[in-house]
């Protein structure tokens, strides 16, 4: 990864540090001067997004250090566990959620001053979607789970603050003070459906589950294309934070020059690399003759 990237990867991180310090501190003095338990309670949803946003930002500055002693294999594993982290705070946050809305189910005082909330609401919507949308471009700019994780839970804090703000407005207008935790319950779904998606996703990568099908197929696409490829297998592939790790064995004809098998090396791992961006590819090289499968060696150009 360049070093460009890596900064980008940085300042964006910060930005939603930054966000996310300002509505929550916003959220909490708006909740308490209103007496609104929905906004005190959007403000510990925003805590969580703080916490996420600030495990993001160390996430990607660890895992851009280069290979050390102990870690040959880079640092990129820090993202993935950042990634779990910050899906299980968000299927927390739903569950955070659902508690107080069951506190508020049978609420019948209304809060005074709520204008100040709804207008905070929409405030930290407009803010959320602008970061968000920052965060997924350079999430996929330089293919950072870290940074897609802390933009999904900033997206379903968008969700959150939406219903939250439908209850506000609600509650102002015709005081049906009980609509209000209906309304987060049914967010509280839609944010933990969004957790426990990446949560999956991340918990797998940690486990260096196989890259996706339609990738795999890409690696062997370009392998196959190579006519002096007599063979390949022992495919392994794995993913660790923006790096995808892939070793195999290629089979080529027995007398080839050193050069020549070299040559064909390279621009294999160069073509997979141009595919699939960034890439460590390790291939071990064997002859014909040494596989009865491969049938007589064919001779070379």
């Amino acid at each position: 990864m360049g070093y460009e990237d890596s900064k980008l990867k940085e300042r964006t991180a910060r930005l939603s540090v930054i966000s996310n310090t300002v509505l929550v501190i916003l959220k909490l003095v708006v909740g308490f001067y209103t007496g609104a338990v929905s906004i005190i309670s959007e403000a510990a949803h925003s805590g969580v997004d703080l916490l996420a946003s600030v495990i993001a930002f160390y996430a990607v500055r660890k895992a851009d250090t280069p290979p050390d002693g102990n870690h040959a294999y880079g640092h990129g594993k820090v993202e993935n566990l950042s990634g779990a982290i910050e899906a299980i705070l968000i299927v927390g946050a739903a569950v955070w959620i659902v508690y107080e809305a069951g506190r508020k189910i049978n609420a019948t005082q209304v809060p005074e001053f709520l204008e100040y909330g709804i207008v905070l609401m929409l405030i930290s919507i407009g803010v959320n979607y602008w970061v968000s949308e920052r965060l997924f471009k350079v999430a996929k700019q330089t293919d950072s789970h870290a940074l897609e994780a802390d933009g999904l839970h900033l997206r379903a804090d968008i969700w959150t603050s939406i219903g939250v703000l439908v209850g506000l407005v609600i509650i102002h207008f015709l005081g049906l003070a009980w609509l209000d935790p209906v309304i987060a319950i049914v967010v509280a779904g839609v944010v933990f459906k969004a957790g426990y998606g990446m949560t999956k996703k991340s918990l797998y990568e940690l486990t260096d589950i196989s890259l996706p099908e339609d990738e795999e197929q890409v690696i062997i696409d370009v392998i196959t294309s190579h006519k002096e490829v007599i063979s390949f297998h022992q495919l392994r592939t794995r993913r660790s934070g923006s790096w995808r790790l892939i070793d195999m064995h290629l089979i080529l004809y027995k007398d080839m020059h050193l050069n020549k098998a070299h040559d064909i090396c390279d621009q294999i791992e160069a073509e997979i690399k141009a595919k699939l961006g960034l890439c460590d590819v390790v291939i071990h090289l064997e002859p014909c003759d040494h596989h009865q499968d491969v049938g007589e060696c064919p001779l070379s150009e």
